[in-house]
């Protein structure tokens, strides 16, 4: 029987059909028990799972702890109160009130105690300080009307009693201070613009690849809302532990990843998904990183999108993070933009989805001195060598196909008019290549 499975699964192998049992397995894990050089990614299922320094979804997982000058944060009251979570501001907020009416009220019943109002209260020709105050809970009911404006008429201060005159012009002070207060903090956190970035989205991965003969680090940004992020900019950190020359270890140290400050590219006009790239160059902390070094490197990439609501003009702030695990070497982002009739539709359904190129596994260094020296294709070894197509949407005006010789690629460009009605606009189609013959 043994004998008979095997002939079976060879049988089935010479004719192309995939075993039962394999069939039964997810793509992904059919895949990863195949380990060649175009299907390796830089998630290695080995290595050690990384905390996270930002989450997903922009939250730092970062705690403080042993904050021994806790009075730092009363000395900012008001920022202390927004930050508290919404439990606590509603509990804090029910408690200021009532503990301030308590206050005053028991201030009201004192007065009519220590005048003697409580007890004399029913005869006849007493001029009491408020009239209908005959215990605590009536000074409670009087604290509150006062404090609010309520005014129903029935309990009300008489103008021979100037202490209750003064503690009514404080309480009417105190507040209306306690309002401002406390309505100001409900205004501002209910106003906040946190949710604001819930509906900014960052690509799952962020990838490798050449562009216009030049290694780029990308990722893709978007915005779910018709109404628009006005003056958004973007930038981005490498976070990674380094040593010194002198020894000295600095852990989580921040870098600078230039995503075109210096020429502007950083200030987004977010109306569709746009791809955020990175020029891998001289002054890249990827500059010298081969393919096979950043496997092994432990980093996090954090970018940060800020700008400002357009419906209420406060600032927004979205965030994410890639680990080295989610940086994907050798792939492209598939384009989501297409052109309707009469407006431009994107497709999210392909925000994050990506597809696999030609790049080379050298780092950018060494590409850039390869490109100097003149032809590339026989000296570089490539992320995919089996060449692929890819057609992209004809609004990008781009799509990749099989590298060809000089030879080969002079048969195409006199045999152009014969494809589908393309009036020889394919060349304009193709992707550039890198540098005499190097594929992009």
């Amino acid at each position: 029987m043994a004998g008979d499975s095997r002939v079976l699964m060879d049988h089935n192998m010479e004719i192309g059909v995939t075993p039962a049992q394999v069939k039964k397995l997810p793509k992904h894990l059919r895949e990863a028990q195949i380990s060649t050089e175009r299907t390796h990614l830089i998630s290695d299922p080995a290595k050690k799972p990384r905390q996270r320094y930002v989450q997903k979804d922009g939250k730092c997982n970062v705690h403080h702890g042993n904050v021994q000058e806790t009075y730092r944060y009363l000395s900012d009251l008001f920022t202390t109160l927004v930050d508290l979570r919404w439990r606590l501001s509603l509990f804090i907020f029910t408690l200021v009130y009532i503990v301030n009416w308590l206050f005053f009220g028991f201030l009201w019943w004192l007065i009519a105690l220590i005048r003697g109002d409580l007890v004399h209260a029913d005869e006849e020709g007493w001029t009491p300080c408020v009239e209908n105050l005959n215990s605590f809970v009536s000074a409670f009911l009087f604290s509150i009307e006062t404090e609010t404006t309520i005014g129903y008429g029935y309990r009300v201060i008489t103008e021979k009693c100037p202490e209750g005159i003064i503690l009514l012009l404080v309480q009417a002070i105190l507040g209306s201070i306690v309002n401002a207060m406390m309505v100001g903090c409900m205004f501002v956190k209910i106003s906040q613009p946190k949710n604001r970035a819930e509906t900014l989205m960052f690509s799952h991965n962020a990838v490798i690849s050449v562009r216009d003969n030049k290694m780029c680090l990308m990722f893709r940004v978007g915005d779910l809302r018709n109404s628009h992020i006005v003056e958004a900019s973007i930038r981005a950190k490498l976070i990674r532990s380094q040593q010194t020359k002198e020894g000295e270890f600095i852990p989580l140290n921040q870098t600078d990843i230039n995503i075109g400050f210096d020429t502007g590219d950083d200030r987004l006009f977010l109306v569709s998904p746009l791809i955020i790239s990175h020029e891998i160059n001289h002054k890249s902390p990827f500059w010298e990183m081969t393919m096979a070094q950043i496997e092994k490197e432990e980093f996090e990439i954090v970018v940060i999108l800020e700008g400002m609501v357009e419906a209420t003009g406060m600032t927004c702030q979205a965030r994410s993070s890639y680990l080295d695990t989610e940086v994907l070497w050798g792939y492209r982002f598939t384009p989501v933009l297409s052109l309707e009739k009469g407006f431009y539709e994107v497709d999210y359904n392909n925000f994050h989805d990506v597809y696999e190129t030609n790049t080379p596994t050298c780092s950018a260094k060494e590409l850039a001195a390869k490109l100097r020296e003149g032809p590339l294709l026989p000296q570089l070894s490539l992320r995919s060598p089996e060449p692929k197509m890819h057609t992209f949407d004809p609004l990008n005006r781009m799509s990749e196909r099989d590298p060809l010789s000089p030879d080969e690629d002079k048969e195409e460009r006199d045999s152009g008019g014969d494809r589908g009605g393309t009036n020889g606009s394919a060349a304009a189609l193709e992707d550039p290549p890198l540098a005499d013959g190097l594929p992009g």
